[in-house]
């Protein structure tokens, strides 16, 4: 007899291996792509107006214009003091070298600049900065992402399954509704009414800040309900941006697969309705939504910055727009370095997250 021809299946060790290849090759692309972002970045801020060398002449010439007349030095001796100050500044904040060696001293001497002394707050490093606000942004994002996909998800799956009904309509209503509303205007109003600044009005909710005075007294109970109440204002804000989004993506992505045909073949096959849509199709309608899983990474920095403000919460929002308006370049490639660094890695984050609800997807192509 002819020998068999028959093709075994292929090993279930070669897709982990694949997959492992996969994810090795973009972790090594990471190098790449974070220096491309921050070489750009280095470049640009290189020549943009109002650096801390023009702040500094810009306060001589202040100083040396309110004494001008008793310091008696005529506008040639200012003008070659002047030149000599921008020397000086230039040769302390490291602008006289070329443009390769400053952006290697940042990268390797200065450890992604974290070692580099804040231009507007002297005295202190880029890490310390951002280590000071890095825990409050990071239990404001991580509270912010867990809530939105906690109440979501759940809402955009009772929405699928219910389509069309009053429940649907008016959560759709209600969702849109506040979706709509600018975050700025959200959260004036939402401090008007429980924070006390209308007269009348009680004062259920403190007015902003992260924490009350005397919050290290308190007991652990005391502590978390503390923290609780000055969360809650600021939480509800910054869910109501992804709270339309995240919903009707969750009900769009359920209703398409369960119209799909892999649905009426668990029919035909005499599967009921729950098998149908819990067993298979939200599995698939979970892989979009799966997109957001790696945003777990950047939760610190996920606090709008116009949320901090109105809220006057001192959290890497804040920080970023400080830095960015006073030119402090220390602090602001500090956490450039720092949200690149986690985003390329909440990409993976996301393709491992696709790996874990179906494990048939590959990446081959």
């Amino acid at each position: 007899m002819p020998a068999s021809h028959t093709i075994a299946p292929k090993p279930p060790y070669n897709d982990v291996m694949q997959r492992f290849s996969y994810f090795i090759k973009r972790i090594f692309l990471m190098i790449p792509t974070f220096l491309g972002i921050t070489v750009v970045v280095f470049g640009l801020i290189q020549f943009v107006p109002g650096g801390p060398v023009e702040q500094a002449l810009m306060q001589m010439r202040a100083i040396g214009a309110g004494g001008e007349g008793a310091a008696g030095i005529s506008a040639d001796a200012s003008a070659g003091l002047t030149e000599q100050y921008r020397r000086e500044l230039e040769r302390r904040f490291g602008f006289d070298q070329p443009f390769y060696r400053r952006y290697w001293n940042w990268l390797v001497r200065d450890r992604l600049g974290m070692r580099m002394e804040s231009y507007m707050f002297a005295g202190n490093s880029a890490w310390a900065l951002i280590r000071g606000r890095l825990a409050v942004s990071l239990i404001f994002g991580l509270t912010g992402f867990v809530v939105s996909y906690g109440i979501c998800i759940p809402l955009g799956i009772a929405k699928a399954l219910r389509n069309g009904s009053r429940f649907d309509l008016a959560s759709s209503a209600l969702v849109f509704t506040g979706y709509a509303i600018p975050t700025v205007a959200l959260g004036m109003i939402l401090r008007a009414l429980f924070t006390g600044v209308i007269e009348n009005y009680p004062a259920l909710l403190p007015l902003g800040g992260f924490q009350s005075p005397g919050y290290e007294e308190l007991s652990l109970l005391g502590r978390i309900l503390d923290r609780l109440r000055h969360m809650t204002l600021p939480v509800l804000c910054y869910v109501a941006g992804n709270f339309a989004v995240l919903t009707m993506l969750m009900k769009n992505t359920l209703l398409d697969q369960i119209s799909r045909d892999y649905i009426r073949t668990v029919f035909a096959k005499g599967g009921n309705r729950q098998r149908a849509v819990w067993g298979h199709a939200l599995r698939n309608a979970l892989i979009p939504i799966a997109t957001g899983f790696g945003g777990v990474m950047t939760v610190m920095f996920a606090g709008s910055v116009i949320i901090e403000r109105i809220f006057e919460i001192p959290g890497m929002g804040r920080l970023s727009l400080d830095a960015i308006t006073s030119r402090d370049y220390a602090v602001f490639m500090g956490i450039l370095s720092l949200t690149s660094i986690l985003g390329l890695a909440g990409n993976i984050l996301s393709d491992f997250c696709y790996v874990l609800i179906d494990p048939r997807i590959t990446f081959e192509r």
